[in-house]
């Protein structure tokens, strides 16, 4: 009995250990792939590289530049084309190849307007809108209030006619201003914006038309229209006007059909906005990491493409990759794309990556890699939103982001957005730091030899 047991014993062990063999590596499969991975100590190295190279005053200087030397770089104006130069200039100072595409945009209409004390006055011209004499049109105000058929009388006509908004769409409000005999129409916000009213009147009309806001257009009811002075209105069609790309290129020393990374971001403001976040911080943030990429040893081509008229429907990014072959687009691999990166608004805590289809990429796992390993201050957002560059990459097939600071929960954007107040003084040196040291790093993660 004793021999049995001893027997069985020795058996059930064997049994018991070959059992346990046979687990063990399932379980240790399961036990690695729970377990976090160690970070390469040298790719951090490769992270302060960037870091330790961006200068959160040199940013600073170039959105001060771009926003106050230059100020609001509306499509197609002379201001646009002077920071087209500056960038351009900027570009071929770090040795980079730089090229520059020019393309037309659609006519837009534009004006002035001034008081009897050359005061002048933010106005938008809307579509339709008919265009003055190059001297404009000069004339006493007619107060119409909301602009119905009983607010006109006689003393209307060979005047222009200010107009509250409300009630009554803008045509209807231009349609009997035009019927009273007015030769020109302002139409005022009725509520209080920073910037002027853009009206649609819904077609062409027959006298020239504007938009004011609410301030403006109680200040000439006060100050002009029940004093008897005049008003000086000038409204001219921009024609065959153009804006430009500028496109800064580098490529590996060896090989060719390198992979292509793009970092983009846009120039152009919206009228009356000196643009300091949108998005002159954006475009100094670009510029700035150009500086520091453009001697380090890569494996992929990098692309820094500073596009023009935005503002106006993504013309130049779409400009852009229509001009990219079928082999560009299918060796792209990412876009990194800034839009208002630097606002001190101190609800905007959050770096949003808004995607169109709002799904990640290599370009969001990228960044959300790069932010643990330096430890980004801000959090970030994959969201789901359009309307900036990476639209037009994204269209193209090419996984595309915006980066882009909003408030969290809301999304919100900050309260000076496509406003006069757009201005320096709203622009944080470390949100512009963040920004470049984040993408800095995910982009040279990406290229990198």
């Amino acid at each position: 009995m004793q021999k049995g047991r001893k027997r069985f014993s020795i058996l059930l062990s064997l049994f018991l250990l070959a059992f346990s063999f046979s687990i063990t590596p399932a379980f240790s499969i399961e036990s690695a792939e729970a377990a976090p991975k160690k970070e390469n100590p040298s790719v951090k190295a490769y992270d302060q590289k960037i870091i330790a190279r961006v200068s959160s005053e040199r940013i600073f200087e170039d959105v001060r530049y771009l926003s106050e030397t230059i100020g609001p770089r509306v499509t197609g104006t002379k201001e646009e084309q002077q920071a087209a130069e500056f960038i351009k200039e900027r570009l071929q100072s770090y040795g980079y190849e730089v090229e520059t595409q020019e393309f037309s945009i659609p006519d837009r209409m534009i004006g002035n307007l001034k008081t009897s004390d050359n005061s002048e006055v933010l106005i938008n011209i809307p579509a339709g809108s008919a265009v003055t004499p190059a001297e404009g049109i000069t004339n006493e105000l007619f107060d119409a209030q909301l602009g119905r058929t009983t607010d006109f009388t006689s003393e209307a006509a060979g005047k222009i006619a200010l107009i509250s908004r409300g009630e009554i769409t803008f045509k209807e409000k231009v349609d009997n201003a035009v019927a009273a005999g007015a030769i020109g129409v302002l139409i005022y916000d009725n509520i209080d914006q920073p910037g002027p009213l853009n009206p649609s009147i819904g077609g062409d009309a027959p006298v020239p038309v504007g938009g004011i806001s609410k301030a403006s257009g109680l200040a000439l009811l006060n100050d002009v229209a029940l004093q008897g002075k005049t008003v000086t209105l000038v409204v001219e069609k921009l024609e065959s006007a153009t804006s430009k790309n500028i496109i800064a290129t580098r490529v590996p020393k060896k090989g060719n059909n390198h992979d292509i990374v793009h970092v983009s971001a846009h120039f152009d403001s919206v009228p009356f906005a000196p643009g300091a976040s949108d998005n002159a911080s954006g475009t100094s943030v670009a510029l700035e990491l150009a500086r520091i990429l453009k001697s380090y040893p890569i494996d992929k081509e990098l692309r820094f493409v500073f596009v023009g008229a935005e503002e106006i429907g993504l013309v130049g990014s779409e400009y852009y990759v229509s001009q990219l072959s079928q082999d560009e687009i299918k060796r792209s691999i990412a876009n990194f794309n800034m839009d208002m990166v630097g606002t001190s608004w101190e609800n905007a805590t959050a770096i949003y990556m808004n995607t169109l289809d709002g799904q990640a990429n290599i370009v969001t796992e990228t960044a959300v890699a790069a932010a643990e390993r330096i430890g980004t201050p801000s959090e970030l957002v994959l969201y789901q939103r359009g309307a900036s560059d990476h639209v037009s990459f994204h269209d193209a097939g090419i996984p595309a982001v915006n980066f882009i600071r909003r408030e969290p929960g809301t999304a919100n954007l900050e309260p000076y957005y496509h406003t006069p107040l757009d201005t320096i003084e709203h622009i944080s040196p470390e949100r512009l730091k963040e920004a470049g040291d984040l993408v800095g790093s995910s982009v040279y993660n990406l290229i990198r030899k």
